[in-house]
């Protein structure tokens, strides 16, 4: 996996992956592929602590579901990067990430020789548990596994020509909650220096051919996003679907809930 997603990101069209993280389980994923419409899960380290164990058995379900997946990574060294390519996972996606130094160094970590300096095992689930020779495995890894940094601090678009620009990136993606926050207007999706940020990024990655993506707050957002160059829309969460879910149910049969 991970090569399904790279040729998506090389065509036209506007991706939708979905974010699991409080409700993750391979049923839900199973769900989500049989919805139809969304191309990737990504699965989130960073706020919930997600176990190898959970990720290999989520990254399992995505591939039986045609799905892609990432994992978004929690405070990155080296291990952090690489357990989840072993355990089957598409690619993964650092959070914080401030510098081309930093991006540099994921990229370093995720890939092997000539590229990079990962370890080599070969027996997890991207290796099928030591079937694949050796030179294949390199190979594969390296051709089809997905590292993406989001860019989520105010530092980070201060450095953005020079992240787009670290090679082997496969995409940015925006995080506009925590970058309105590094930014001290918190929550302020829409003041005009946030979108400054955006369309600077936008600028960087365009110049440097590199897709970015965004968790956007609604579908306007999303559209104006669009019309910048974004390629990919996180439009769904567990967490965020589930309350959703309850709302409209509460909605549906709301004489049913008075007194």
């Amino acid at each position: 996996m991970g090569a399904q997603l790279k040729s998506l990101l090389a065509g036209d069209r506007v991706l939708n992956v979905f974010a699991l993280g409080q409700f993750c389980s391979p049923k839900l994923v199973e769900v989500i592929g049989g919805r139809g419409g969304f191309d990737a899960v990504w699965l989130d380290q960073e706020h919930v602590g997600l176990t190898i164990p959970q990720i290999e058995e989520a990254a399992r379900a995505a591939r039986g579901a045609g799905l892609d997946s990432f994992v978004r990574l929690n405070a990155t060294d080296y291990a952090t990067v690489m357990r989840p390519l072993e355990a089957g996972a598409g690619g993964v996606m650092a959070s914080m990430v401030r510098s081309a130094r930093q991006a540099e160094e994921i990229v370093t970590w995720a890939k092997f020789h000539p590229r990079g300096c990962r370890g080599v095992n070969g027996t997890g689930a991207d290796g099928r548990y030591g079937s694949l020779p050796g030179a294949e495995y390199f190979r594969r890894a390296n051709a089809e596994s997905i590292v993406a940094v989001q860019i989520e601090h105010i530092e980070a678009v201060e450095d953005v020509e020079r992240i787009a620009a670290v090679p082997d990136l496969d995409f940015l993606f925006i995080g506009p909650a925590d970058l309105s926050q590094s930014m001290g207007i918190p929550g302020e999706w829409e003041h005009r220096r946030m979108w400054a940020a955006v369309e600077r990024t936008a600028r960087a990655a365009s110049a440097n051919r590199v897709p970015w993506a965004i968790l956007p707050r609604d579908a306007a957002h999303a559209r104006r996003c669009v019309e910048l160059g974004c390629r990919m829309l996180s439009v769904g969460m567990d967490a965020w679907a589930f309350q959703k879910g309850v709302k409209a149910i509460q909605e549906e049969f709301a004489e049913f809930f008075k007194g």
